[in-house]
């Protein structure tokens, strides 16, 4: 290994401990789907396999006391050589001061093509869809209080994904676009209600950012610019994530009329960070820490993390 290459690889094992407690992405799931996933190969000399699965652990804190944590089976397959088909499916469990809950989270399918293909750079674009799994009414066990978004399992909502990707041996740049179509979201939660006297203490936040009854989320649009440093073994990146609201999030009022919510339109940015190390060309190891920039004003979805980690591994045959 040469000297650069060990500098790099060095920092990027020194980017763990500052990383590991930041700022994950406020993403509805579309940024890991398809042409926008992060750290994907660029090798022209490697045969091409028509089937992977992933197995993946993923942990995130939220704005509230919240600890979200998930594994993750992701299965692909290549269909007539030039489709690619991906199933994400993830089962999820929050724990936090208000109670738990777990559960299959929201189902997420996508088809990817090649656009176009030369020895320097490949472009490929994406449709997709993600399947809601419950209606975002789970409560407190034993108690009939509706647990606020940041304890729920699936947002709500079936969504339509398109998007794009340009890559290179340094550079991954993507782009993308999820809009909610049908909202199936029936979360009552009501910071205020009876209900939660007998809860003490970290009510403020709840009350400030998740009041939003039966809520239909905005579309959101998606960049991901990634520089890949790629050796024989390792692939280090670094990168910026941003995605933007575009549409107003909407919810119930107290005369069961939807309102726009403000402040939840906007920015939210992340730096990214990831590691990749192949094993032999059938299987590979990644992870992959995120630092918030900045956020959105409102947060009534519940996706905001103060920290994220990845951890998959994937086998191709």
């Amino acid at each position: 290994m040469r000297p650069n290459q060990k500098l790099i690889l060095i920092f990027g094992f020194l980017m763990i401990p500052f990383l590991a407690a930041s700022q994950g992405c406020s993403d509805a799931g579309f940024c890991t789907m398809g042409a926008m996933k992060p750290s994907q190969d660029f090798n022209k000399n490697t045969p091409l396999k028509l089937r992977s699965i992933s197995l993946g652990l993923y942990e995130g804190q939220s704005n509230t006391s919240a600890i979200i944590r998930a594994g993750l089976l992701d299965f692909g397959l290549t269909i007539n050589g030039q489709y690619d088909l991906q199933v994400k499916v993830p089962y999820m469990n929050v724990r936090g001061n208000l109670g738990s809950t777990s559960g299959i989270g929201d189902i997420s399918l996508s088809l990817t093509k090649n656009l176009k293909s030369n020895p320097e750079f490949d472009i490929m674009g994406t449709v997709g869809a993600k399947i809601p799994t419950n209606r975002s009414d789970m409560t407190v066990s034993g108690r009939e209080a509706v647990l606020p978004m940041y304890y729920q399992t699936s947002l709500g909502t079936y969504d339509i994904i398109a998007g794009a990707s340009f890559i290179n041996r340094e550079w991954l740049i993507s782009a993308g676009y999820q809009q909610p179509i049908i909202h199936q979201n029936e979360n009552t939660f009501r910071a205020d209600e009876d209900l939660w006297d007998w809860y003490e203490g970290g009510m403020d936040y709840v009350r400030e950012h998740n009041e939003a009854r039966n809520l239909k989320r905005g579309a959101d649009i998606m960049m991901r610019f990634e520089r890949n440093f790629r050796m024989s073994r390792f692939n280090f990146n670094v990168g910026l994530l941003p995605i933007y609201r575009i549409t107003k999030d909407q919810g119930l009022d107290e005369n069961d009329e939807y309102v726009e919510l403000e402040g939840t339109t906007g920015l939210a940015l992340s730096a990214l960070a990831g590691l990749n190390f192949k094993f032999n060309v059938f299987s590979s190891i990644n992870l992959i820490y995120g630092h918030r920039i900045t956020d959105r004003e409102y947060n009534p979805d519940g996706l905001t993390r103060k920290h994220v980690i990845n951890l998959n591994y994937t086998y191709n045959f």
